[in-house]
């Protein structure tokens, strides 16, 4: 008996784990297919971006914590229902080689290859916009924002400071709200280093095309983020949208024209492409239809969760559990649960959760939350904050190695130097051979 769990996320991580802790070793084979070997903890992306966590401390090793799992490095290209079989294309051994298809037999499969960032054709962005999905991702922004400020404080060009010290966020959901309030509080601490920059020289912009920013959360917990964030002298434009990037001139839907070097895009996600090519049932989103017990309609053999999953919200009637990490991760061990119900013929059980609310960081000793209808902010927010994540962080290591990280946040004071040259290692050794040939 073969288990593949397509997707190393929240889902398939904690799916695996389910698995490898509920089955015994002749009861079942695990395998677990994703392009990376580790799992991103998404919600402290922001953090690990403003230097608050270590970048590598928020990712989570698959082979270590799944030693009953085999990992494969590679991404489904093919879903063959009919025959329980996946076709897997995996990375070549040499650089210079092309990919390779694997062929893996299953009796029961778990889809969660998760979602992808939702790019809008807005002229310019593919030339100038910075992602913010990935840990790479986050340290690159962290040091892109860094190099502005030094270019900033070492140029005498009014046009290109003005333009430096202007940072836009496109996408005012967790990942853009929280990315702009963690790095614009580093910036904050960082411009007292920098000769000739105050705090109040720097143009921070979110933008969101919706009404509120933080459409995830409840109406209350959006507003007092707007607010906080006002606060701070950062401009939130809501019912507006990017309309195009030229010549480094930011063009918005409102009539705003200005000039930034930073255009950072976080305007969602959608369900994974490969979805719609699995031949399975999807919505209008490319979201795979399930029931309540997470199993994919018209199967009896292949179950999804999270954000490629289209679930009932049972206390919710009529809608979809929304794609959030708490979401996630609960459904993860309801399917593992059902996925060994079905192997040992017990009955499974419908996936039903209640949201008890929601919790951003906005920086050191800053957030909102929203907890059984009460809303707290500011420091106490913060706190809350930080003991939830640290509570759900997978592994004691993790646990332990983020906890160090913020105690001595505290204590010592914030790293703010760029690393931008880790992004291209060998550029200086090509230097060299240049001033060497001439």
């Amino acid at each position: 008996m073969r288990i593949l769990l397509v997707g190393g996320g929240h889902v398939g991580l904690y799916a695996a784990l389910r698995l490898q802790q509920r089955l015994r070793p002749d009861e079942a084979e695990l395998t677990l297919v994703d392009p990376k070997s580790y799992m991103t903890y998404q919600p402290l992306l922001a953090e690990a971006a403003a230097g608050a966590v270590d970048p590598r401390h928020v990712v989570v090793p698959l082979r270590r914590i799944l030693p009953r799992v085999e990992v494969v490095l590679g991404r489904l290209s093919a879903l063959h229902p009919a025959a329980h079989r996946a076709v897997v294309t995996v990375p070549p051994p040499v650089q210079q080689q092309t990919e390779r298809d694997l062929s893996f037999d299953y009796d029961l499969l778990v889809l969660a290859p998760g979602a992808v960032p939702r790019i809008l054709p807005v002229p310019g962005l593919a030339e100038h916009g910075i992602g913010f999905g990935s840990v790479q991702e986050a340290v690159s922004l962290r040091n892109h924002v860094l190099t502005q400020l030094d270019l900033a404080s070492s140029t005498r060009d009014a046009a290109l400071r003005e333009a430096a010290l202007t940072f836009v966020f496109v996408g005012g959901g967790y990942a853009g709200t929280g990315a702009i309030a963690e790095l614009e509080d580093m910036a904050r601490y960082a411009a007292r280093q920098h000769p000739g920059i105050q705090p109040e020289d720097l143009h921070w912009v979110l933008v969101e095309a919706g009404d509120r920013i933080l459409p995830e959360t409840e109406p209350d917990v959006g507003l007092r983020t707007t607010a906080e964030l006002r606060g701070r002298n950062i401009e939130v434009r809501v019912g507006t949208r990017l309309e195009s990037v030229h010549d480094g001139v930011v063009a918005l839907s409102d009539g705003s024209r200005f000039a930034a070097r930073t255009l950072v895009w976080t305007a969602g996600v959608r369900a994974h492409p490969v979805l719609r090519e699995t031949g399975l049932t999807c919505d209008a989103q490319g979201r795979l239809r399930c029931d309540a017990s997470l199993r994919v309609l018209g199967t009896t053999d292949v179950w999804a969760a999270g954000d490629g999953a289209a679930v009932p919200d049972l206390t919710r009637p009529g809608e979809c559990c929304a794609p959030t990490a708490q979401h996630a991760v609960r459904q993860a061990r309801v399917l593992a649960d059902n996925v060994v119900a079905q192997l040992r013929g017990e009955p499974v059980t419908e996936y039903r959760y209640e949201s008890k609310g929601s919790l951003t960081s906005l920086g050191l000793h800053k957030g909102v939350a929203q907890l059984r209808g009460r809303a707290l902010h500011g420091r106490t927010a913060w706190l809350l904050h930080r003991a939830v994540h640290l509570r759900r962080m997978p592994t004691v290591d993790r646990k332990a190695r983020v906890l160090a990280d913020w105690l001595l946040a505290g204590l010592l004071k914030r790293e703010i130097v760029s690393m931008g040259a880790l992004e291209q290692p060998r550029a200086g050794f090509e230097t060299l051979m240049e001033l060497d040939q001439d």
